[in-house]
């Protein structure tokens, strides 16, 4: 695109922006001056919030009328940048500059208001035309297309010049286009604030100049722009229809944000309130604490434990040659029906601040990771489950009924929290650092004399990827059956009051959420020698014993009994991962096994029940652990291995 001429006499209101950019934004101005290209596209950024300080009547111009101001603020920022360019005589290599935008950042400003920053949903006529604010998730990103800017004509009378821009209304019908280049994305309203039955609305994004490429599918935006509307293509029999879109000026990342909740200070010292209680009693706190994991579901504490676990996550690591190792852990629940894994399922999504639960069949069109799709004669791409959960939980059901597409992708997503794109000729990779939480009826009758991959048909690849695996069998106990029974009876009776005592023990919603973000984001606990030595002992022990676990007992096991005893230190608001960790993870990875290699029964998951002293059962728990690690040969030596 060629340079923009600039009037020799610029208008009051260019002057007016040139004097305001000079003011308060010289350094991105001297920055922008300095840089060598001159055919790039410089992006300037202001706040609107110091420009209505500055000049209040051209700060409702700009937002009533952004068509016209946008342009003459992005010639102001030139001239303004030429004054810039006067004062640095000393320096020989300046360049002027030829593109430069001004980007509006309205953060703080009067416009973040629910009539400038409605939902997608709410986006309305009366929004057309007005410097709008929209968030959103970036669900679709297409190729870089060429547009034309605009075009400058000569009248062949009088030989007057005057520019004239394209219109997006009529999809920039100017025939001969130029290289600025430009990008079309497609973002929706976040589920999260959705009601039950509503549908997430989207809109298309037009991104120009310094904003392309910003982002990738799976991103959290808040995106500042101008909403008119586009023509359908025009096509004989079929009606023509008008599609809003909004040109984006501002374009603002959020990924950082995903995970966000607020936790106040008073709320952390309630916690620490909590733990001071139980100082004495550190595994009765715990256990109060996991209480509040789907309360409605009686029992199951092994269960509820792997799913606090699961959340929470371990540290990622990163070793000497730049490898990334995973922190957050996958759970699987295999089980018969009726045993309560969907309803886990959709109170961990209430738990995490970003979810996204679906079906092993996915959507129809992109999936559980990603697809490319072709809109108007071109394709892009489409972001799926496992993309659009980045940075949260994305809680699969039905996990063994997954595409074969989707099977062979998911394994690079769960492990390396990537996805590996090269479809109708569009090459990428797309960020998938996702908690992944599956359920799954086993095939037929479960048969315990068989792999787990065998009662699943899950390979065994793809199971070594979950740190846990939780098999739940709806077996004849009477005892349990008859106290399950009297507790959901319990619930449906007149009077609640004991119910409502019980209840009144658990933690609600708000403080579990608000608890397992805090320990996640504020501890990043360390191995103790001791707990190196129990999980590194353990570890060796299930090499050597397993037979019917082969597909689990991969190295893959090692790093899931670190994360775990991670998580589980975080769980007990600690720095420091001990003992009781380490043995805590050891149990949850038995409980994992089809048959144990250090305990003498796990159990049954789904019978599972919530001790009255746990703390004396782990001490017996503990002591036949470790006298079980004792027979490891050259236990000694395990002092000097160093855990990942």
């Amino acid at each position: 695109m060629e340079p923009t001429p600039m009037a020799e006499n610029p208008s009051p209101h260019v002057k007016s922006m040139a004097a305001f950019l000079i003011r308060f934004y010289s350094d991105q101005l001297r920055s922008i001056a300095l840089s060598p290209d001159p055919n790039l596209h410089y992006p300037l950024y202001i706040e609107f919030a110091e420009l209505v300080d500055y000049d209040p009547p051209l700060a409702r111009l700009v937002f009533s009328q952004p068509s016209q101001y946008l342009n003459d603020f992005d010639d102001a920022a030139v001239w303004a940048h030429r004054v810039v360019l006067e004062n640095l005589k000393e320096i020989k290599d300046r360049v002027e500059k030829n593109f430069i935008h001004i980007r509006i950042n309205i953060s703080g400003s009067p416009l973040e208001c629910p009539e400038t920053f409605p939902t997608i949903g709410h986006v309305r006529v009366k929004h057309r035309g007005i410097l709008l604010t929209l968030k959103g998730t970036v669900i679709r990103s297409g190729a870089v297309k060429m547009y034309e800017g605009s075009r400058w004509y000569k009248c062949r009378r009088c030989n007057y010049s005057f520019r004239v821009y394209p219109e997006l209304e009529t999809r920039n019908s100017i025939v001969l286009p130029s290289i600025c280049p430009s990008q079309e994305i497609k973002i929706q309203e976040s589920t999260q604030l959705l009601g039950v039955g509503a549908i997430p609305r989207s809109i298309p994004v037009i991104l120009k100049d310094d904003l392309v490429d910003i982002v990738k599918a799976g991103d959290d935006i808040i995106v500042t722009g101008i909403l008119t509307a586009k023509w359908s293509p025009d096509l004989k029999d079929v009606r023509c229809d008008l599609e809003p879109i909004l040109v984006a000026n501002h374009v603002r990342r959020t990924n950082e944000l995903k995970s966000a909740i607020e936790v106040p200070d008073d709320v952390v010292m309630k916690f620490r309130k909590f733990w001071n209680c139980f100082k004495d009693m550190p595994l009765k706190g715990r256990n109060a604490i996991i209480r509040g994991i789907c309360p409605q579901v009686f029992g199951l504490f092994t269960v509820k434990l792997a799913v606090a676990l699961t959340l929470i996550g371990g540290v990622q690591h990163v070793d000497a040659l730049g490898t990334k190792i995973r922190g957050e852990s996958h759970l699987l629940l295999v089980g018969d029906p009726g045993t309560g894994k969907s309803q886990f399922l959709k109170f961990a999504a209430k738990l995490s601040n970003r979810s996204v639960i679906t079906t092993g069949l996915g959507s129809t069109s992109a999936g559980l990771t990603v697809t490319a799709v072709k809109d108007g004669g071109e394709w892009m791409l489409e972001a799926g489950a496992l993309v659009l959960a980045d940075g949260g939980l994305c809680c699969i059901d039905e996990f063994d009924s997954m595409r074969e597409h989707d099977r062979a992708t998911i394994h690079e997503a769960m492990e390396q929290q990537t996805i590996s794109v090269a479809k109708a000729g569009l090459v990428t990779t797309l960020s998938t650092k996702t908690i992944v939480f599956g359920a799954t009826n086993p095939k037929g009758q479960y048969d315990p004399e068989q792999p787990l991959s065998v009662n699943t048909t899950l390979s065994g690849p793809l199971l070594s990827r979950f740190d846990i695996v939780l098999v739940l069998l709806d077996t004849k106990n009477p005892e349990w059956d008859a106290v399950v029974s009297s507790h959901i009876l319990s619930e449906g009776m007149s009077d609640k009051v004991g119910r409502d005592e019980d209840l009144a023990n658990i933690w609600p919603l708000e403080m579990l959420r608000r608890y397992i973000h805090f320990v996640k984001y504020y501890f990043k606990p360390v191995l103790t020698k001791e707990a190196e030595k129990i999980i590194s002992s353990y570890y060796q022990l299930q090499r050597r014993s397993a037979t019917h676990n082969a597909a689990r007992t991969t190295v893959r096991m090692l790093e899931s009994l670190i994360r775990l005893a991670q998580a589980h230190a975080r769980l007990m608001f600690r720095n420091e991962v001990t003992r009781v960790d380490a043995i805590t993870a050891i149990l949850c990875i038995e409980s994992s096994m089809t048959t144990s290699a250090i305990v003498d029964s796990v159990g049954n998951a789904l019978h599972s029940n919530f001790m009255e002293n746990p703390d004396h059962e782990y001490c017996r728990q503990e002591t036949l652990i470790l006298e079980n690690l004792s027979a490891v040969e050259d236990f000694s030596a395990l002092n000097r291995l160093e855990v990942l």
